[in-house]
């Protein structure tokens, strides 16, 4: 029988070169529309599927190669005596390599005003079918997804044939992408319907890098992206200068980008091991970062800062006085550049869209199995003066902003807050009274006139004793509990004012 292989791809990359070689190793090339089209205009001899189907291309190129002259082509194992011979009485050659690669829907779906009709029609039926055919039989037909395999299958042509091991890995390869394009198709239609917890889940992500190892160095560890990424998103980050992120790097600067979100004017914070270690709002960029700066000085030592605006050249001065690990800023004057340049091993990464806000569902893996939840996209709407005084407006200023960091805080999680920054953190205690005692003790003075926002209720009055004396004037917290007249009596002894929001933001 003829050595042949078949060419249709969207992506034309280097496919008139290899088709070349293929011709030049005795192949006879078969290709379909705008493939063939392209062949032939590099002077390349093709058959046209529909000479070896003997059936034309119908329905506006809808089917084409969906036809028994290819797939059994495809299917036959040639080491089956029984297979060979059906295929000469049918009067149908074999087909050895195949190279496909699919209709365009995910650049279809990305472009603005795609209609649901044109995505559809963007759905390839006969490559993934092709592709699924000839990977099922990996050991007759060598199946290329990646215009990267090229040279190396030509290499092992040239050397005897396709060694079966990397047949196998081809095969792999096709049924990935198969599954990739599927999974893309699938999760857009479930965003079409509105269907936000499917019964079977898939998700699909992209291979952006290795990193040089986890959390740990004895763990190897790659990066990816969501195949879909949304605005505003920090894969969408472009690094400017600094060394490569590690894992650590990139889950704390995912955290910090997660709760700047929350502010719509100028806001900087700074984030520790996944936690905000400070936090700050002004008129500036630069009062901002002040003000996340003077918040801990000790725990943004090789943290990460992330600000919602233009790095200038008087904030880069700031920042560069101390130790960070990465910068992530909507964008960086020319000056400031320069001066945070000086260290070689920051990384400053510029995020243009960085206030785009996002609803995509969280996920969290846990042993066999996968929790998804909606996004916790709400601070509070609205609120229950619960207490005999009531906060003023710099006050509910002030609680409207420790919640939305306490939000991003892990439980059991206490913040105090003052004059539009952070003073005092409590993080990822077993008890809230611990984690109370841990923020007022890490504010010390500054908790004087601080307002406290807790993530959960108040199971006992000890932590408005607590805040009473470290000297905060005002809490907030969801209420709930079935203790919650002795805390709110316990503020009215110590003349603090409480207000219950009945929203709780557990973070674990």
């Amino acid at each position: 029988m003829k050595k042949r292989a078949l060419i249709s791809v969207s992506d034309k990359t280097g496919a008139a070169d290899f088709a070349r070689e293929l011709a030049d190793l005795g192949y006879e090339i078969i290709s379909t529309g705008g493939t063939e089209r392209a062949l032939r205009d590099a002077g390349i001899k093709t058959v046209n599927i529909s000479d070896i189907t003997g059936f034309p291309e119908c329905l506006d190129g809808r089917v084409k190669t969906l036809h028994p002259a290819v797939h059994a082509g495809l299917l036959a194992m040639r080491d089956n005596s029984d297979h060979m011979e059906q295929l000469r009485k049918l009067g149908i050659n074999t087909i050895d390599i195949v190279a496909v690669n699919l209709y365009p829907f995910k650049a279809t779906i990305l472009k603005d005003n795609t209609g649901f009709e044109d995505a559809v029609e963007n759905i390839d039926i006969g490559g993934p079918t092709m592709l699924r055919s000839a990977a099922k039989n990996y050991g007759g037909v060598a199946v290329i997804t990646d215009s990267g395999d090229y040279g190396g299958v030509l290499d092992e042509l040239k050397s005897g044939g396709v060694k079966e091991e990397t047949k196998k890995y081809l095969m792999y390869k096709a049924f990935a992408h198969t599954a990739a394009y599927d999974a893309l198709i699938s999760n857009y239609l479930a965003a079409k319907l509105g269907i936000e917890f499917p019964d079977s889940l898939t998700v699909n992500f992209e291979r952006i890098a290795p990193l040089r190892y986890g959390e740990n160095a004895h763990q190897a560890a790659v990066y990816y992206r969501d195949a879909l990424p949304a605005a505003g998103v920090l894969t969408n980050a472009e690094k400017l200068h600094g060394k490569e992120l590690s894992f650590n790097n990139i889950n704390d600067a995912s955290a910090a980008l997660e709760l700047l979100k929350e502010f719509d004017g100028p806001a900087a914070v700074a984030v520790k091991h996944a936690n905000p270690c400070g936090a700050g709002v002004a008129d500036t960029v630069y009062d901002a970062y002040m003000k996340a700066y003077e918040a801990d000085k000790v725990s943004i030592f090789g943290g990460i800062i992330a600000l919602n605006g233009m790095v200038d050249k008087r904030t880069a001065e700031e920042i560069n006085k101390i130790f960070v690990e990465i910068v992530l800023a909507e964008d960086f004057g020319e000056d400031a550049l320069d001066i945070l340049k000086s260290k070689p091993n920051i990384r400053l990464l510029r995020l243009g869209d960085i206030a785009a806000k996002n609803a995509a569902p969280s996920m969290k893996k846990t042993s066999g199995g996968l929790l998804l939840q909606s996004a916790d996209g709400v601070v509070y709407d609205g609120y229950t003066v619960v207490t005999k005084s009531a906060p003023t407006e710099k006050q509910l200023a002030d609680l409207k902003f420790a919640m939305s960091v306490v939000k991003h805080t892990r439980s059991n999680a206490i913040v105090l807050a003052k004059n539009g920054a952070t003073v005092g953190t409590g993080i990822g205690q077993t008890n809230r009274i611990w984690a109370a005692e841990q923020a007022i003790g890490h504010a010390g003075e500054k908790a004087s006139g601080a307002v406290l926002a807790s993530d959960a209720f108040f199971p006992f009055p000890d932590c408005v004793e607590a805040a009473a004396r470290g000297g905060v004037k005002a809490i907030v917290q969801p209420g709930g509990s079935v203790r919650d007249r002795e805390s709110i009596e316990a503020c009215d002894k110590h003349g603090i004012a409480m207000i219950f929001t009945g929203i709780r933001h557990f973070k674990h």
